[in-house]
């Protein structure tokens, strides 16, 4: 599939406080709303359907991590993967209004196959969030 034909993704996740969610979203990460009920919102999530259900506040969130290019990149998380200019325009951003940071901002894989910036970031719920950015998405996604 090349990245011009790809199809947006849906996913739902849980939040434990849905008012607190729809700030970050929506303010924080620029996300716009569309539908939504008193118990679910859908966002567009940089092109894709993220939907965030609330849920109750004593559901443990997952603690888990897997070592990556000298990280603990925590399990599970999702994100988006932008080009590079997208990719540091956003972190910019992000650290300019002070947003904390689960691993910073950096290059992983530095003069390797798959050359990419990375930072993580937790939602209020404590949903993990991690955003990509290539020089050459379509070339370096799935580079080896």
């Amino acid at each position: 599939m090349s990245g011009s034909n790809i199809a947006p993704f849906h996913l739902a996740i849980p939040v434990r406080d849905l008012a607190e969610a729809r700030a970050f979203y929506r303010e924080t990460m620029g996300c716009s709303e569309g539908r939504s009920s008193a118990h679910w919102i859908d966002f567009n999530f940089f092109g894709h359907q993220l939907v965030i259900h609330q849920v109750s506040p004593d559901v443990p969130a997952l603690a888990a991590s897997n070592a990556v290019d000298g990280q603990e990149v925590p399990v599970p998380h999702f994100g988006v993967v932008l080009n590079l200019t997208d990719w540091r325009a956003l972190a910019q951003r992000l650290t300019a209004s002070g947003q904390t940071f689960g691993i910073a901002p950096h290059i992983r894989f530095k003069g390797e196959p798959g050359e990419q910036g990375t930072f993580f970031l937790y939602d209020p719920s404590g949903n993990a969030l991690e955003f990509k950015g290539f020089a050459d998405v379509a070339g370096q996604l799935f580079n080896k």
